[in-house]
């Protein structure tokens, strides 16, 4: 169980002062971090993709909207399944709110799933989300950006290594707009989200913390926790003043 050690108000700001520091030396990595992924080089997206989305059909360079960046959220949603990952679902609803400033930077985001265009309608209707997502359905787009693994077809290898699982799994990858040619520049997959989150830096600060196993992610670990937001009960919700 969790016992506080309870200090002095000097006591403490000592103490916060001391752990600024670190703070401020991690700060300095994650920019450095940042400028070195935007250095990273890029491949030419040579294979015409074609998305199924609410205003018909759509090419790759069409989810751009006009713009120069693109951000696309690899969504686990089988075409066999009635629901979207419920973890995906937690990830979209931390992004869900902030998207509209992206415009603002010349960046577009989309969510590309397997599942048929309707399922995917319908599921966005029950969580009240209104960011673009289209059905790559019928195209190799998830295979080849190793988010839908079959080991028999030889799309095992996800995350940059070869791993020995099958089916959905998520993703993010970034594509760029130079004059008409797409390139893609960038791909994280699973604790690499992690970023991502808003939710679990919140919980970060707390004395609690996230309230998991070592592995401090929601997409290992002991996660069960994790809810459609529609089906969080009166044990989980926040108690009313």
């Amino acid at each position: 169980m969790f016992h506080p050690k309870i200090v002095t108000r000097d006591e403490w700001l000592a103490a916060r002062t001391e752990f600024l520091v670190k703070e401020k030396e991690f700060t300095r990595q994650r920019y450095a971090l940042a400028e070195a992924r935007r250095e990273l080089p890029m491949v030419k997206v040579d294979k015409e993709y074609i998305f199924d989305g609410p205003n018909g059909r759509a090419a790759l360079g069409d989810l751009f909207d006009g713009r120069r960046q693109l951000i696309v959220y690899h969504f686990m949603f089988h075409p066999d399944w009635n629901a979207g990952c419920k973890h995906c679902s937690c990830v979209m609803d931390n992004l869900a709110g902030g998207l509209v400033h992206l415009t603002a930077r010349d960046t577009s985001f989309v969510a590309v799933s397997r599942a048929p265009l309707a399922k995917l309608e319908s599921f966005k209707k029950r969580m009240g989300w209104e960011f673009p997502w289209v059905s790559s359905y019928g195209s190799d787009f998830n295979q080849d950006y190793h988010v839908t693994l079959d080991p028999d077809q030889g799309h095992s290898y996800y995350n940059y290594r070869t791993v020995g699982i099958r089916g959905e799994m998520p993703g993010l990858s970034v594509f760029f707009n130079d004059d008409g040619q797409i390139l893609h520049s960038y791909s994280t997959y699973f604790v690499g989200l992690d970023i991502f989150l808003p939710m679990y830096h919140l919980l970060d600060v707390t004395p609690l913390g996230r309230q998991e196993d070592d592995t401090n992610s929601m997409t290992a670990g002991d996660s069960s926790w994790i809810r459609f937001h529609d089906e969080y009960n009166a044990e989980t919700a926040p108690t009313k003043s």
